[in-house]
């Protein structure tokens, strides 16, 4: 038996600069785990399995876990999902199970496999999570560049009800971004990311707030609390503050009882 964590992902930015041939959209996104995590436990069976604490997270072949599983060829095993990470609020909770599927069972099993490539007909953001950490992304997001760690930034994640269809958002999109450019978010991650909110913008924001206003007021509380930065991440709803001190994040905590808020670090 082994028991992993699978990270969930922030965009500290994230800019949509197209729409491809292939009906994919090309972006330009700074990609961050975080210290919020799913939990995976891998046991040898005699048949592939999945259960889920979560009753809304479906357990059959819609589940990236099982797809994981299967489409890297590994021997049976009975895996068990300890959901923390919220469907559907883009932290990437799905893409990061997934991702951990892979690493493990190739590491339980001795299996040489392309990880990356797998990772991929997954889903645009699953390579991300066989690495973590900080990391700038174009082309669907699978074109990845190791940054400068930000790791230990006190974050505070407000997780509303509302949640917002991954291919919904994209359809709503009335405009594309330029790209900033990797020379520029280095100089902003090796100055001060946190006094850089201004370009920090999530191209998600604008027709996701015109439908649902509940999570731009969230945006707005945040900085309301102190926050240093506040975005959506992905394609929502999740809203996320970041401060300067733990001790300011944990003030600011206190002032949004009206919705689930949780104290998270970077990593």
């Amino acid at each position: 038996m082994l028991t992993v964590p699978a990270y969930a992902k922030i965009n500290w930015s994230l800019r949509i600069t197209g729409k491809r041939t292939d009906g994919f959209h090309d972006l330009e996104t700074l990609f961050q785990t975080i210290s919020l995590h799913d939990t995976l436990t891998f046991t040898e069976s005699d048949h592939l399995s999945l259960t889920c604490d979560d009753p809304t997270v479906p357990v059959d072949e819609r589940n990236l876990v099982l797809r994981a599983a299967r489409l890297l060829g590994a021997p049976p095993v009975a895996i068990d999902l300890h959901k923390e990470i919220p469907s559907g609020g883009g932290l990437g909770g799905g893409s990061s199970d997934a991702a951990s599927t892979l690493i493990t069972l190739s590491t339980m099993f001795g299996i040489d496999k392309p990880l990356a490539d797998l990772a991929l007909t997954l889903g645009s953001d699953v390579p991300f999570f066989l690495t973590g950490g900080s990391a700038y992304a174009t082309g669907r997001g699978e074109i990845l560049t190791p940054m400068p760690r930000q790791a230990g930034i006190p974050l505070l994640l407000l997780i509303p009800r509302e949640r917002v269809s991954t291919a919904r958002a994209f359809a709503k999109l009335q405009r594309f971004s330029p790209p900033l450019g990797i020379e520029r978010y280095r100089q902003m991650t090796d100055d001060d990311l946190l006094s850089r909110a201004a370009e920090l913008v999530n191209d998600f924001e604008e027709p996701i707030f015109r439908r649902l206003p509940v999570l731009q007021a969230l945006k707005t509380r945040l900085y309301d609390a102190g926050a240093a930065w506040a975005a959506m991440t992905g394609s929502g709803s999740t809203i996320v503050g970041a401060f300067r001190t733990a001790e300011g994040r944990d003030a600011a905590r206190g002032q949004f009882i009206d919705v689930r808020a949780v104290a998270a670090e970077t990593v």
